[in-house]
């Protein structure tokens, strides 16, 4: 299973990301230049958070038009994997690989926590490590990670079982639903506001967020 975490100018976490994959995991690992365009040696595409470029004007609304989203949009035509955390969500839905938009915390204050989520659905790559309704706790550090869609989105996201994760017990953010992650029909983007790569190494205290990633390379070893 081969990852590429793409690097924004303005990133911040992805090298946390590709500290977990490669040297957690031992998968093979590229940093991804927003300037790429060919990511065809790739199997997952993570966007990772931080403040990409253009976080002024709208969260991911510039860097929706770097060159490797054009190559990321194609990446999930053909079914290969991507995972947008945090601002990468937020850069998912703006280049319109999820629905719905990320819009300022209910509070309008940024928020650096953890808090504990609620796995909804375990069929998939990025949940089958899981237990159904397992309650998991991830970190959370944003200042605009409310999820918002209108009714018919909404809708639509609950019926098809979209929806991947949500926030459990307090919602910290105003998340309509309690929307912590979701994921496209096909099931191959998900884009979450937590953190999983910053729950993955032992010596942090929490090790939720690396089954995540050993769901992905699991896939890998069942297709060998």
């Amino acid at each position: 299973m081969k990852f590429g975490v793409v690097v924004f100018p303005g990133s911040n976490c992805d090298r946390d990301v590709a500290y977990v994959t490669r040297d957690l995991l031992n998968q093979p690992t590229r940093m991804v230049w927003h300037e790429e365009t060919d990511i065809s040696d790739l199997d997952v595409v993570v966007i990772p958070g931080g403040f990409s470029y253009g976080d002024y004007l709208r969260c991911g609304a510039i860097a929706r038009f770097s060159p490797v989203m054009k190559a990321t949009v194609e990446h999930a035509k053909q079914g290969k994997l991507v995972l947008g955390i945090c601002n990468g969500f937020q850069v998912l839905t703006e280049a319109g690989l999820l629905p719905g938009a990320l819009t300022r915390n209910r509070d309008l204050h940024f928020i650096c926590d953890r808090v504990p989520l609620k796995v909804e659905r375990t069929n998939l790559p990025w949940t089958q490590a899981y237990q159904p309704g397992e309650i998991i706790t991830l970190p959370i550090a944003h200042g605009e990670g409310r999820y918002y869609a209108d009714a018919d989105t909404l809708a639509e996201l609950e019926d098809n079982n979209q929806v991947l994760f949500r926030y459990e017990g307090e919602n910290p953010n105003g998340s309509l639903n309690n929307i912590a992650g979701i994921c496209n029909k096909q099931g191959n983007v998900l884009g979450m506001m937590p953190h999983p790569e910053r729950a993955s190494d032992p010596m942090l205290g929490k090790t939720d967020g690396l089954h995540l990633f050993k769901g992905l390379v699991k896939v890998a070893v069942g297709a060998l």
